[in-house]
């Protein structure tokens, strides 16, 4: 963790003129001469500092980290020899040996290597023989010891804020990647709703459009004027239903009123396919006791269009049974059988109508039972819960299915 250097300015010189005081008003030598080298040596270490040291606290270099090194053991030996109270250098020395190192291996050898110009300058000072090197070495060795726990201690904790930074960039990192994914899935599924809607809703009822201008193109070649007016007519009346959908879907709200409507939506789509198609369809709705909300209508009537529609196009059928009922639960139930040619379901399809009506019913959390047989008719049976549940838990569900 480097400082900034103008912290690091007013540090040194704030404890160089704290040396410097105390030399020259009684911690010092008495000598005058004495006073002088140690005044020299803090000056000297001051303008190592500022010629070497600054430039390397907020990018280390090695060579910055070398020649302190050895300023540092000149002016500290030098100072202590003079007065062993300029020892008080290593409180500068060793945390800048720290910094400029920048590795635990380097911290470790600038300490010893201003301890080793502690010890110099002390056995220098101090009493001849025995006595001046064990109060050098004493005075060294507790400063080195010191330094370099301290040292370590401060290293593993800037090591440990470096590490949570770093877990911190990823973690945003990550973040970012989930919310660009989310917003991918969720435009995704936006288009896989939008393509329901407009399959179930504009492309069904611009099909029927085709098929009552055609009756009317029809009636008119054949000189069936009145005909061809009624036909005229309904073609006017699908249109605004087409207009009304469209409208719905740009204002993103559903095609039924949010109130209990669902039989008059059922009424009228099975009268427009009546006129459309002539089919016999037989509709029964009995939601008393179901809890019906605007989701729940719209799929309900979603799935009944789009099955009359395959009705239409594909069966052959003659007549339709549409029974919507109230579960004892609260839930709905949707059964449409028909009379047709049937199909193969395990046959391949292409077309998107079958699998977005499952898809659409298994977001709403029901299920869809098909039964189906070439020859034998077809009869779809839809079951939605009392309580919707959300589309992740569904898939959850399949998936551990």
């Amino acid at each position: 963790m480097l400082l900034k250097p103008r912290w690091w300015d007013i540090t040194v010189a704030a404890g160089a003129l704290v040396i410097a005081v105390g030399t020259v008003f009684g911690f010092g030598p008495t000598s005058p001469a004495r006073q002088a080298v140690a005044l020299a040596a803090t000056a000297g270490f001051v303008l190592a500092y500022a010629l070497i040291a600054r430039g390397g606290i907020e990018r280390p270099v090695p060579w910055r980290f070398h020649a302190f090194l050895v300023a540092a053991f000149a002016v500290i030996a030098v100072g202590c020899a003079a007065a062993g109270f300029m020892a008080m250098l290593q409180t500068l020395a060793y945390p800048l040996v720290w910094v400029l190192g920048d590795t635990r291996r380097r911290g470790i050898l600038g300490s010893v290597v201003v301890a080793a110009a502690t010890f110099t300058g002390f056995a220098i000072n101090g009493a001849p023989g025995a006595s001046g090197l064990a109060s050098g070495a004493a005075t060294a060795g507790f400063s080195l010891v010191f330094a370099i726990a301290l040292g370590m201690w401060i290293a593993s904790i800037a090591e440990y804020g470096e590490e949570r930074a770093r877990l911190l960039a990823d973690l945003t990192a990550a973040q970012a990647q989930v919310e660009a994914l989310s917003r991918d899935r969720g435009a995704a599924e936006e288009r896989e709703r939008l393509a329901r809607d407009i399959h179930d809703t504009l492309a069904q009822t611009l099909a029927g459009l085709v098929l009552l201008a055609e009756r009317a193109g029809r009636r008119s070649r054949e000189g069936r004027a009145d005909a061809a007016a009624d036909a005229i007519g309904e073609v006017e009346q699908v249109a605004r239903e087409a207009l009304g959908e469209a409208r719905a879907l740009v204002a993103r709200t559903a095609a039924v009123p949010s109130d209990q409507a669902l039989d008059a939506a059922l009424g009228r789509l099975s009268d427009r396919f009546r006129a459309e198609t002539g089919l016999d369809i037989d509709l029964r709705v009995d939601t008393a006791g179901a809890e019906i909300d605007r989701e729940r209508q719209v799929v309900m009537l979603r799935c009944v269009q789009e099955l009359l529609a395959n009705v239409r196009k594909h069966s052959g059928a003659s007549r339709v049974a549409v029974q919507v009922t109230g579960a004892a639960d609260g839930g709905l139930r949707l059964e449409v059988a028909d009379d047709g040619a049937g199909f193969d379901p395990a046959a391949p399809r292409t077309g998107f109508g079958l699998d977005g009506m499952r898809e659409r019913v298994a977001l709403a959390g029901g299920t869809l039972v098909m039964a189906t047989a070439p020859g034998a008719g077809a009869r779809v049976v839809i079951e939605l819960p009392a309580a919707p549940v959300a589309a992740s838990v569904i898939r959850g569900a399949e998936a551990a299915s």
